[in-house]
């Protein structure tokens, strides 16, 4: 699947949407998510800094979708086929800086996944990451 060519302008369009939605779906779930467990800390922590487990924050979402992002449309009508952009909805979990949110059962694997995540916000930052 090819995809459009986009020039810089459009790129840092782009990536600046793109943080402005990481950033208001994080403000949106941080208050019901929770510090990880005592377990889901045991089968990550030989692989994590203590200060990331200690950051991060996990929620298991019912009955709620995390939705596609707005400004989608405007990249369909920039030459992206249907279907070439990740659909959140579909993800077993998505991670907003330092924020996890679960779509489906909280497995050790997914977890870890999600993890290198928030490692990759915290060397990057937010704005990096969603360049």
């Amino acid at each position: 699947m090819s995809l459009p060519n986009l020039d810089d302008k459009q790129l840092a369009w782009v990536a600046k949407d793109a943080a402005g939605y990481i950033r208001s779906q994080r403000e949106k779930h941080l208050a019901a998510a929770v510090p990880l467990t005592t377990e889901q800390r045991g089968q990550v922590s030989r692989f994590f800094r203590r200060a990331t487990l200690d950051s991060v924050r996990v929620r298991a979402l019912q009955n709620e979708k995390v939705p596609n992002p707005s400004f989608y449309n405007d990249l369909y009508e920039m030459g992206f086929a249907e279907g070439s952009l990740p659909d959140f909805s579909k993800m077993a979990a998505i991670t907003l800086v330092d924020v996890v949110l679960f779509h489906q059962e909280m497995t050790a694997n997914v977890l870890f996944h999600e993890l290198v995540h928030v490692v990759q916000y915290e060397l990057l930052g937010l704005a990096r990451f969603a360049e």
